[in-house]
Formats: C-alpha cells, sequence, structure tokens
C-alpha cells in the first residue's frame, strides 16, 4: 500500500495540520478524549464475527428505509459506522472508501452502506452529496443498532450541552447527547451473521480498504455458503 493509497496517512496529514493550526488546548482536548476511548475500549463488548444480528431498519438519507432482509437479499452488505455528516475524519474517511474499497466489494456482490446517527432531516445526505459517494448512506436513529453493536460512546468529561445551538451533536442526531458511535466496519452476510467486525475506539484509527478486501478474499475460501463470489 502506497500512501496515497493509506486512509492512515491522510489521517495523519489532518492530525499535523491541527497541530501546527489549533490552539494548544483545544489541540490537547481532542487528544485526550482520543486516548480515553482507546484506554476505555472494551473488544469484549461490541460485535463480533460469529454473530446473528437481529431484524433492523436505517433511514436512508435521500428518503425511504431499508431493513437487514432487504439489505442482504441479493449479497452480504458491509455496514461503515461514522459519525456525522460534518465529521472531518469522516469526511476523509467515506470518499477515501468509495474510491479504494467500493469497487473491490461490488466485484464480490457486496453493497456498501454508510451508517450514521445524524437524521436525514438534519442534513445527512450533505456528506453523499459532497463527495458523490457511489453508496448508499442511512440513519441509525437513536444509535438504535450502533448501541446494540456496543459502538457508542460519549466524551469522557461529558460536555455540557448547548443552548440554541442545532448544529450541535444532540441536535443532529435527535439525541439530545454527546453520544456517537465508534467508527466501525461491520459485514453481514445473507442469513444474518457477521462474517468480520472492525471497531475503531479512537476515531482518526479507521479500518484500512486493504484490509477488509483482504478479509473478503480470505472468506471467499472460508465461507462458501456466505454468497460472496469467487
Amino acid at each position: 500500500m502506497t500512501m496515497s493509497q493509506s486512509l492512515q496517512s491522510k489521517f495523519d496529514a489532518l492530525h499535523a495540520e491541527r497541530v501546527r493550526s489549533w490552539d494548544a488546548a483545544k489541540l490537547a482536548t481532542n487528544i485526550a478524549q482520543r486516548q480515553a476511548l482507546v484506554e476505555r475500549f472494551d473488544a469484549e463488548a461490541v460485535v463480533k464475527a460469529g454473530e446473528t444480528v437481529a431484524p433492523f431498519v436505517l433511514q436512508l438519507s435521500t428518503g425511504g428505509a431499508v431493513d437487514l432482509a432487504s439489505l442482504t437479499r441479493d449479497g452480504p452488505v458491509a455496514l461503515i459506522f461514522f459519525r456525522f455528516a460534518g465529521c472531518p475524519a469522516c469526511n476523509i474517511a467515506l470518499p477515501h472508501y468509495d474510491e479504494h474499497l467500493r469497487p473491490a466489494l461490488e466485484a464480490a456482490g457486496i453493497r456498501i452502506v454508510a451508517v450514521s446517527p445524524h437524521l436525514p432531516e438534519k442534513g445527512l445526505d450533505e456528506i453523499r452529496v459532497r463527495h458523490g459517494l457511489g453508496f448508499d448512506v442511512a440513519s441509525d436513529r437513536g444509535n438504535s443498532l450502533a448501541r446494540r453493536f456496543g459502538l457508542t460512546f460519549v466524551p469522557y468529561d461529558n460536555p455540557p450541552k448547548p443552548e440554541n445551538d442545532e448544529t450541535w451533536i444532540g441536535a443532529l442526531t435527535g439525541t439530545d447527547s454527546w453520544e456517537l458511535p465508534m467508527p466501525a466496519v461491520v459485514l453481514i452476510d445473507t442469513q444474518g451473521k457477521v462474517l468480520f467486525a472492525d471497531v475503531s475506539p479512537d476515531w482518526l484509527r479507521r479500518t484500512e480498504a486493504a484490509e477488509i478486501i483482504a478479509e473478503v478474499a480470505q472468506l471467499r475460501e472460508d465461507h462458501p455458503r456466505s454468497r460472496i463470489p469467487a
């Protein structure tokens, strides 16, 4: 993998720019928030390969809804959990996945859906339009699925809720809280079984496209009933 293809290299560049341009207190808070999530992360508490997923419904950013049955009718689905449409790291990750991951998964008969608690009526579709994403973006209202998967968190310092601010996290998600999902990739087969799951407690450390593609290639050999074409 070249540096131009690495998602981590793009996150490293984002962090370097913040070191250069942010004031010291703001930068320290950002680093402390991410470090606290890493320290508190419990790998046993999050979704894992081999688990069976109960039915769920997501709201598409463009209108309408999709459920687990429809998402896996023709093949597996890869759910890419992200924070919200204005998240700088998410605006790096999703177009990167669109360029470096989507072609390979589409060739393997796997649908991608990017999932966030950000509500459609609060501007979720902006991230799809901004980058011309070739996969669906959907809302997990109230973090319902993310909670079930053990992905949600609130900042360790639990900042006070802003008043009369329609742009803060709780307003965008409709939860009236700072709760967000940790970035994650969850691959579910046509039987509702989790084939692969990777959760990133630090939002500047996310699953590389090459890792997912390699996992799919291995699954073709190990799980022929998953309907991942060879």
